[in-house]
């Protein structure tokens, strides 16, 4: 069968055997291992499909019953299950809280040192721009708290 693929001329109906004379023969050939390879795949597919079937049938079986045990005992242990797991999910919640913000003042921190040491990260642009426009308003009111003070010593 490999052979086939291959063009080799181990068996008849390989591509070589085509173009030496055996057209019809070894497209009926063809033909037919075509359709053994149709079935062949459907076979599997069926197999494949009715063992998925048998075990998801298998696994509902399991959870019926796993259900069917645990819920008395789910009832019996409720008053310190429920209240240990909104604990858990409160340790959980926090620590995920805690993670995150600690990435994020890492990256910050990155950000600066990167700012700082003139390596230019985005964002940077904005940063100056916005500097720019602080240091120009308060160099304004300067100016301007200036000139009232002069006009009230003036007067």
């Amino acid at each position: 069968m490999a052979d086939h693929h291959r063009g080799g001329t181990g068996g008849g109906g390989g591509y070589g055997d085509q173009h030496r004379g055996g057209g019809m023969h070894g497209e009926a050939q063809q033909q037919q291992q075509g359709a053994m390879m149709t079935a062949l795949k459907a076979a599997t597919a069926a197999t494949f499909g009715g063992s998925m079937l048998v075990l998801s049938g298998l696994i509902l079986a399991g959870t019926v019953i796993a259900l069917t045990v645990a819920t008395p005992v789910l009832v019996i242990f409720s008053p310190v299950l429920v209240p240990a797991a909104i604990a858990l999910a409160l340790m959980a919640a926090g620590f995920v809280t805690s993670g995150g913000l600690g990435v994020a003042a890492l990256s910050v921190f990155s950000w600066m040192y990167k700012y700082l040491t003139g390596k230019h990260p985005p964002g940077a642009d904005q940063l100056d721009h916005a500097k720019a426009r602080l240091a120009s308003k308060a160099r304004d009111i300067k100016d301007a708290a200036q000139h009232r003070i002069d006009q009230a010593q003036g007067s």
